[in-house]
Order: C-alpha cells, then structure tokens, then sequence
C-alpha cells in the first residue's frame, strides 16, 4: 500500500505539460553580485525549452536554497513569475531546490508507457506491467519532481551536498570554482542511497542556444562523470519509475520521480 499523498490533475495545473518531460530550475544569471537577487525560472519541457511557471504553493512541497548547512525558504507571493526572486542569504554557492507536489496522468495509449519506460531504461517494468495483469489503457502514473540548480553569488565559493530528496543527483565538484578539464562528477541518489548502473541523460545547451544530448550510466557507486565546455549551460535528469500497489480501483499504479540538475560551466 502507497502513503496517502495529495495528486493533483496535470491538466490542472500543468496544462502545457502533457506531453513534456524534463523538469528544471532556469537561472535568469547563473553568477551573481553578493548584492544582487538569485532569479530562476521553473520550467517543464523537452531540451532546455519549455514554459515557466509561477511561484503557486499548492504546487510545491519544497523551494529552498541551501548553502552550507544553512537552509532559507524561497519567499514568494501567489503568481509571481520567475517564480524565485529573492536577496541570496549568504555569498558562496546557492543550491536551489524544488520538489513538486505529486501530480498523475492516465495512459490512454499503451505505446506511451511502453516509450517512456524504454526512453528511460526501465524496460523490465513493462514485462512486470503485463505480469501484475494491469490494463494496457486507462491506468494511472503518479509522478513528482526533484529539482536542484548551483548558482553562484559573488565567487561561488562552496559544495553541493545531499539534501534530503527521495530521488536527487549531487554534484561533487564546484563548476564556478573547480578544475572541470577532467569531466564534472555527480553521484545519482534514491532512499539516500547511490543508483548504480542507472541510466543520465544529459542536456547541454551552448551560447548559440543550440542543444546537445547525450546517455550515460552511473557506476557501483551511483557515479558519473561528464565532460563539460566553458559557457555552456548544463541539464543533468535521472527518472526512478517504480511500482505501486492501488486501493482504489483509480489509483495510480505507477509512480516516477524525476532527479535534476542545472548549472552552468563559466567562460
């Protein structure tokens, strides 16, 4: 049985989301003053483009910016779009993060479900579908995102660190400070726990806005490493898709949970 949780309806809330995929956290500057505000955009979409939405509590279970041990709650008002617009607590490394409230689709294609598990390598599930002898339409996927963004405020100084989410991907190096001619490391975590041999996607959106996509698996220890260019702009999605067990007979009997990762590597 599934902890009770409140879903919303994707066409809702997210209207243009249907057929979108990635979710993340779009700084309008990636470096900023000590002095200036952190401002970012939450968008979903395909390839670094995709509509971005207000700040709207009822959307949200977290929006932070941690830095260090020190956590402060992004403050908003109801519609404020981007929707994080806020002084940074403290100068060094801001690591955004936002979870989303659980949200949930129906399949009324079986093709979909069979693609977006393919696309996303968890191609058992769709064995285990038919085994647990669930329809090939009208079932329901639950869904959430986890998301986290490095900026910069004033040298950037500073390191991600796990944070606490279901699923989330951590960078173990400092792009704004660090040495990235060898690659910038992540580690991939669900439960807290590395995802080794897990698939990364990684979107890499140059100056000239043009996007480039690559696949890549973690190691034993949930560890990636990428290779990075100056100037560009940085996407980094991990998705766990696991089973759940209905009561009702309109539960979801799916639930994906979307890790991501922005940040830019500076010229």
């Amino acid at each position: 049985m599934f902890r009770p949780a409140a879903i919303f309806t994707l066409a809702t809330l997210f209207p243009a989301a249907v057929s979108a995929h990635e979710f993340w956290i779009d700084a309008k500057a990636w470096q900023v003053a000590p002095d200036a505000p952190i401002v970012a955009d939450i968008r979903v979409g395909e390839e670094f483009k995709g509509s971005a939405y207000s700040y709207l509590p009822p959307r949200f279970r977290r929006f932070d910016i941690v830095q260090g041990d020190d956590v402060t709650a992004v403050e908003g008002r109801a519609g404020d779009r981007p929707a994080l617009n806020m002084a940074a607590p403290a100068e060094g490394l801001a690591v955004v993060v936002h979870v989303t409230s659980d949200y949930s689709l129906t399949y009324s294609e079986w093709d979909k479900f069979v693609n977006f598990a393919t696309h996303k390598d968890w191609v058992p599930l769709i064995e285990e579908h038919e085994a647990r002898g669930l329809p090939e339409t009208g079932f329901r996927e639950r869904y959430s995102r986890h998301g986290k963004s490095l900026i910069a405020v004033g040298e950037g100084t500073g390191m991600d660190r796990e944070v606490g989410l279901e699923t989330e991907i951590v960078a173990l190096a400092n792009p704004y400070t660090d040495d990235l001619s060898g690659g910038l490391p992540v580690r991939v975590l669900y439960q807290g726990a590395p995802r080794g041999n897990a698939q990364v996607e990684l979107f890499e959106k140059a100056p000239d806005g043009s996007v480039a996509t690559s696949l890549h698996r973690t190691d034993a220890d949930g560890m990636v490493q990428f290779p990075v260019k100056p100037g560009h702009t940085y996407l980094v999605d991990a998705v766990v898709l696991r089973p759940l067990e209905p009561v009702e007979e309109s539960d979801p009997v799916w639930e994906s949970l979307w890790a991501s990762l922005t940040f830019q590597v500076p010229e």
